[in-house]
């Protein structure tokens, strides 16, 4: 919200101005230097300065939100090209929920990372926003206020006369692969778990399922343990991708949301140290949701666990059923 405020109040001979979210940002950089690499050939060059050169002569003003560092690839280019952008004069504006000393925090080969992290902290000017609740908390339940079952009866399965027909295992290409949506309208999708997090999906998928359809149903979200880690990290990458988006998504879970990455009852539990539990409070979540008997382990998987339960709470609010995907 803060952003979406700066963004749209910036002066208007501001017209090279670009807003998007972090994930989405680096799967376009990813993409252009691809290209770029492409383009110069074996022995061509360096692809990060023509590509920053680009992004800066199509927005003076890059604002992007959720800033967070947990791919190696994307930690071993963003120190050269924050530094390429700023050379080129273009003015960043961030928003995230870490300070950048605890970006990419236990992350592989992070002593390459912390150049980048150094050149935040001096080239940029960190702000503490922090208000003691935390926006998706704010006047919110960890049960959700208002439950959509009507859409999901069998009654309802049927296809109404006169109705946008449905297609079956609809194709979407994305990096030049084929992504099939199991059962879709020209606007709906619909997924079960184990489709949309059962098979290996990036980032950059889950985002073109999220742009393609205004209302995304994912049903029968089991409680994942153990065994279910790979399927739970990319719910979480699902979660991260929707973002800012204007999509809807309705889900049906096995158990409440605070108990969806709980680990089995006889599992070995990992320590959460208060530094960590500090961060998850940040978040605005109940006391109940930060819990050590997450399936996850380490910094930045457990924050990532927090920010994706207190984003779940926030889309089982009434606030957030009457405002989402209205603009």
């Amino acid at each position: 919200m803060l952003m979406d405020l700066f963004y749209e109040t910036l002066p208007p001979h501001v017209t090279r101005k670009r807003r998007v979210h972090f994930h989405a940002f680096m799967i376009d950089v990813h993409k252009r230097v691809h290209a770029m690499k492409a383009k110069l050939g074996v022995n061509g060059g360096d692809p990060i300065a023509p590509v920053a050169r680009d992004l800066a002569n199509e927005a003076y003003v890059l604002c992007f939100d959720e800033f967070q560092v947990t791919d190696i690839a994307d930690a071993m280019i963003l120190r050269q090209l924050f530094e390429r952008l700023l050379s080129h004069g273009m003015v960043c504006v961030i928003t995230s929920n870490r300070h950048p000393d605890e970006l990419y925090k236990n992350g592989i080969q992070r002593s390459s990372f912390v150049p980048c992290i150094e050149l935040l902290k001096t080239h940029f000017e960190v702000t503490d926003l922090d208000s003691g609740t935390g926006e998706h908390h704010t006047s919110l339940s960890p049960h959700p206020t208002h439950a959509f079952t009507c859409l999901l009866r069998p009654a309802h399965a049927r296809e109404p006369r006169g109705a946008d027909p449905v297609q079956r295992n609809r194709e979407l290409q994305t990096w030049g692969r084929i992504l099939r949506v199991p059962e879709s309208t020209s606007t709906v999708a619909k997924f079960h778990f184990e489709q949309l997090c059962g098979q290996p999906l990036s980032a950059a998928d889950y985002l073109e399922i999220t742009k393609q359809f205004k209302t995304i149903f994912i049903l029968d979200v089991p409680k994942m343990g153990l065994n279910q880690k790979d399927m739970a990290r990319r719910f979480i990458t699902f979660i991260d991708a929707y973002g800012d988006s204007q999509t809807k998504i309705f889900i049906t879970s096995e158990v409440p949301i605070a108990d969806i990455f709980a680990a089995d009852a006889d599992a070995k539990s990992g320590e959460i140290s208060d530094h960590m539990r500090s961060m998850m409070d940040d978040l605005g979540l109940p006391g109940d949701m930060v819990i050590s008997s997450s399936i996850f382990s380490g910094d930045e998987e457990l924050f990532a666990f927090a920010r994706c339960c207190s984003r779940l709470v926030q889309m089982g609010s009434k606030e957030w059923a009457e405002t989402a995907g209205t603009s």
